[in-house]
């Protein structure tokens, strides 16, 4: 079996940016248009004139890490599987033991690669040619490029933290075939200057369609960047440009059922949303809701659901959390054949898909309640224990138990009780609480140096130093000479 690389896809372009380019479109407009039935030939030389012709380039960024099964959802899953309260069967469940990786998962992994470098590709070809454009404003041509620069930075943030330095494939090397792995370091620096231009020429907003890039998003992910390179105070001062936008809110929770109003099916743009990737049924929906859904429940359309993922009420993750928590009450009994405790999740439900790719739950990348956790904890370790900190955290905090947002209340964390570290511990905590199956876990347990000793603790199980990165594609290695040694262990 031939397994593509991300060289190889970068020297099948033409075809491949007219097929993305045509899906990226209906894949942001949901339109019920017909398609042309002999569309021209779109050749990157001829296509970047026009705002209109620029957007779809845009569009065509998303699809390859949208859709699909080797897009956001089952990475999102493979995620979860490497964190301390979930687990995966079947297929799945070898990311539980942190023990090396079979064909099977080496190729999954694989295709995420593949994926991201699908989007970088094309993230590229926007960068290198709309400056070009000759029927565009100023403007325009800036506003393009910032997207396509986002949306470059979003998955080389994916790539460095998962496989550590990787190739460096941007507008001026693209069509190279043997690329060098380059440093953390340089992958990083790329991160910051792509950002950075995005946060300068994004639009304040996108109302018009949902889920294209805006300058809040640039934003957020640079906070996020800043402190897991511990920037920590520039961090901080990006994560309170956000909040300090008023465009953002808490959506108020009362009961577990309320959740549907952040996490449905269909619930649209909410208050909370800063980055989703958005569905409609009239596009390939989201595959996640089928992955983790059992299909006797109604959670997810009848007699289907693979419920791939998993926890248990004995995980001392599970038993150490307060049972008044309603984002505990997500997790439910169910007998999948692995014995007492098993509990599922109903974070992402969606009864009315047609297919297991038709949910309709958009897939947040960041909410605006993770914007208050990375501010309190970029605070915490900037500035110490302070009222700041406390305040932002103890929101999240109060949503989660029905309170009223922002008014004190008998769950509130007090600042007396803490010192900066156990303020930290305590923030990441409340992180895992909120973020479950959000794909965020593993990457805070990785930055925060405490994978091995909360992995042991709550799931024992122990991790090696080589389980903290993923292998590089053996096929990418073998076609790409520049790259002479894979991560260690594999």
């Amino acid at each position: 079996m031939i397994h593509k690389t991300q060289s190889m896809v970068y020297k099948k372009k033409d075809h491949k940016v007219a097929a993305w380019i045509v899906i990226g479109l209906l894949a942001f407009s949901g339109c019920s248009k017909e398609l042309d039935q002999e569309p021209r030939l779109i050749l990157e030389e001829t296509f970047y004139n026009t705002a209109a012709e620029a957007e779809a380039a845009v569009n065509a960024i998303f699809p390859p890490i949208r859709l699909g099964a080797q897009g956001i959802a089952s990475y999102n899953a493979t995620l979860e599987c490497h964190t301390d309260y979930a687990y995966g069967r079947g297929s799945w469940a070898q990311f539980n033991d942190f023990s090396g990786l079979d064909a099977t998962n080496t190729n999954r992994v694989g295709d995420f690669w593949d994926s991201f470098y699908l989007a970088i590709r094309n993230a590229n070809l926007v960068i290198k040619n709309v400056p070009e454009g000759d029927a565009m404003s100023e403007e325009e041509k800036n506003r393009y490029v910032a997207e396509a620069r986002f949306m470059r930075a979003w998955c080389y943030f994916h790539l460095v933290r998962n496989w550590g330095g990787v190739p460096l494939r941007v507008e001026t090397n693209m069509e190279e075939k043997d690329v060098a792995r380059s440093a953390a370091e340089e992958v990083y620096a790329l991160i910051d200057e792509d950002l950075r231009f995005a946060e300068t020429y994004l639009p304040e907003n996108n109302t018009a369609q949902p889920g294209r890039p805006t300058k809040w998003m640039a934003k957020t992910v640079l906070s996020d960047y800043l402190l897991t390179t511990d920037q920590n105070q520039e961090a901080r001062d990006k994560a309170a440009e956000v909040m300090q936008s008023g465009l953002f809110s808490l959506v108020p929770i009362q009961g577990v059922n309320d959740f549907e109003h952040i996490f449905g099916a269909g619930v649209g743009v909410t208050s909370e949303e800063v980055f989703h990737f958005k569905y409609t049924r009239e596009e390939q929906g989201n595959y996640y809701p089928f992955i983790i859904n059992h299909p006797e429940t109604g959670y997810f359309m009848q007699g289907r659901g693979a419920y791939a993922q998993y926890s248990n009420s004995n995980n001392n993750f599970y038993k150490g959390w307060n049972d008044a928590d309603l984002r505990k009450q997500l997790w439910y009994p169910m007998d999948i054949g692995l014995g007492e405790g098993t509990v599922l999740q109903k974070k992402f439900t969606d009864p009315g898909a047609t297919n297991e790719y038709g949910a309709i739950n958009d897939f947040p990348l960041y909410r605006y309640a993770e914007v208050l956790l990375l501010f309190a904890e970029a605070e915490a370790r900037a500035n110490g224990v302070t009222a700041e900190s406390l305040n932002a955290l103890n929101q999240v905090k109060r949503r989660a138990y029905g309170r009223d947002i922002t008014s004190p209340s008998d769950v509130d964390y007090q600042i007396a009780s803490f010192s900066p570290e156990s303020l930290i511990d305590t923030i990441l905590q409340e992180r895992a609480y909120e973020f479950q199956f959000e794909g965020k876990r593993w990457f805070d347990l990785k930055r925060s140096g405490k994978a091995a000793e909360i992995l042991q603790q709550n799931k024992e199980v122990a991790i090696a130093e080589k389980h903290y990165l993923w292998p590089i594609p053996l096929a990418e290695m073998n076609y790409n000479q520049g790259i002479t040694e894979n991560n260690p262990g594999y």
